[in-house]
C-alpha cells in the first residue's frame, strides 16, 4: 500500500469523525432547546439546526466536510397552552420545530457513523503496522 493512499484513508476517516461530532453537537443543542419559546427576551421559538455535509476531493485531502449549519425551515408547532407567558390571544404557543423521536433517531445514526469511522481508522492502522513489519 502506498503511503499517500494510507494517509488518504486516515484523512477520510478523520474528516468523517469530525463531521459526525459536529452533527451530534447540533442534535444535542436541538434536544436541549426542545421547549425554548423565547430568545433574547423575545417570544420566538428555537429553530432546529441541520448540519450539511459536502464531499472533499483534492490533492491534499479527501473525505467529508461540514458545509454549514442551517436552521430547519419547518414551521413551529402550535400548542394550546393558555396559561403560558408566550401564548397568543387564542392561547396557542409557538413551540420549536424539534421532535424528540426524530432527534434520537438522528443521534443514533450519527453515533453509528462515528463508530464506523473509528473502526475503519483502526483497520487502516493495523494494515499500516502489518505493512511496516512485512519487510523485517
Amino acid at each position: 500500500m502506498k503511503s499517500d493512499a494510507l494517509f488518504s484513508q486516515f484523512s477520510v476517516n478523520a474528516s468523517g469523525l469530525l463531521a459526525e461530532r459536529v452533527r451530534m453537537q447540533a442534535i444535542a443543542e436541538n434536544i436541549a432547546n426542545i421547549h425554548t419559546t423565547r430568545q433574547n427576551g423575545i417570544a420566538k421559538p428555537y429553530q432546529r439546526k441541520e448540519v450539511l455535509f459536502s464531499e472533499v476531493v483534492d490533492k491534499a485531502m479527501q473525505g467529508v466536510a461540514v458545509a454549514g449549519i442551517e436552521p430547519d425551515t419547518t414551521p413551529p408547532q402550535m400548542v394550546y397552552r393558555p396559561g403560558h407567558p408566550d401564548a397568543d390571544d387564542k392561547g396557542y404557543v409557538r413551540m420549536p420545530n424539534v421532535e424528540l423521536h426524530f432527534e434520537m433517531v438522528d443521534l443514533l445514526s450519527a453515533a453509528r457513523a462515528y463508530q464506523a469511522n473509528l473502526v475503519a481508522m483502526k483497520v487502516s492502522k493495523e494494515i499500516a503496522q502489518r505493512t511496516l513489519t512485512m519487510g523485517q
